[in-house]
Order: structure tokens, then sequence, then C-alpha cells
């Protein structure tokens, strides 16, 4: 990553985790990964911002503003240095300071990792692309749940398929983590 580079972790939250209220299926894998590009970016000085899906109503099923599900998961834990952004909504820049972080710390190029894939990857990818930011997501350090559309299974490997290739298409750049840590950037 370039010193005008973030890297921008989504919901890696406790409830996606095994065990957890929302488990994903590829969450361990995802979260693997996720650790190799916040050691790379940690290392180069690189800006750093962990974001929290949270709901408001204390009965959510899952990721219940201060539950346990709903706080960053361990193998990602922020730095003191690394802001945390709650959101309530999918697209992270909505009703949050996450404009303003970007703002503030001159950044023009964006790294987006996390969970879901299929909602708040994808929202904060195209809401950050309609600002003009380059994105990249890093496909294999995201992770996705199965869906059902009229009766018919959607499985985890096709949303993520589905996603990334339209995220290709609306000009994002989709690569592996080895892929990113190996290239320059």
């Amino acid at each position: 990553m370039t010193h005008n580079t973030a890297l921008l972790i989504i919901a890696c939250q406790n409830d996606h985790f095994p065990g957890g209220k929302f488990e994903l299926p590829k969450q361990m894998e995802a979260a693997g990964n996720i650790v190799e590009l916040l050691k790379d970016a940690r290392q180069h000085h690189e800006f750093v911002i962990h974001i929290k899906h949270v709901y408001k109503d204390p009965n959510s099923p899952f990721m219940a503003e201060g539950s346990f599900g709903a706080e960053i998961n361990k193998m990602v834990w922020p730095k003191q240095d690394e802001p945390i952004v709650t959101k309530y909504s999918f697209n992270a820049l909505e009703g949050t300071n996450l404009k303003q972080l970007l703002t503030d710390h001159k950044i023009d190029d964006l790294v987006i990792c996390g969970s879901m894939t299929q909602y708040c990857i994808v929202e904060t990818a195209r809401a950050t692309m309609d600002l003009g930011y380059p994105v990249t997501v890093i496909y294999d350090a995201c992770a996705a749940s199965c869906m059902e559309f009229r009766g018919r299974e959607v499985s985890v490997d096709d949303v993520q398929a589905a996603i990334m290739a339209s995220l290709i298409f609306s000009n994002a750049s989709v690569v592996s983590t080895d892929e990113f840590l190996t290239h320059p950037h």
C-alpha cells in the first residue's frame, strides 16, 4: 500500500465467527487473509479503519449494539491508533464519519475486505467508487453467506462470484490476498 491508501476492514465481528449468531461458512479463511493484510498495512504504517456493523435494537438476532457478537473479533483487534467506525446500514459512509476520516488523512485509494460480501462489502465499495475513490476488493479476505431467491438456494461460492464479477464490471479491482501482497501497490 502507498501512504495515501486506507485498509477498510468491514464487519469482522464475533457473530460471523464459529459459534456466533450469524456464522459465515468461510469467515475463518477470510479472517486469516485479513490478518495478513493487516500485518502488511501495519508494517508499512498505512492507515487502517475498522468498521463495525451494529443494530440498535437490543433484541436483534445478531450484532446487537453492545453485545459480544457485535465486537470486533480478536484476530483483527484494532490498535489504539486505528479508528473504529460504527455503522447502522450496509453502506459504511451512511451516517458515519468515514468520509471525514478519509479526507482528514488525505486518502485517495481504498482496499476493502471483511463481511458480508453481498451487503456491506458491495455497498461500501460502490458508494466509495461513486465518490471517486479507486477501490481494490480482496476477494479471499471477504466472507459471504448463502442466499435464497424464489425457492432457489444460492451457494456461498455463487454469491461471492456474482458479487465480485459485478464489482469488476463497476471498475473495482478484485484480487486475492497473495496477488495484492506480492505486487507493488
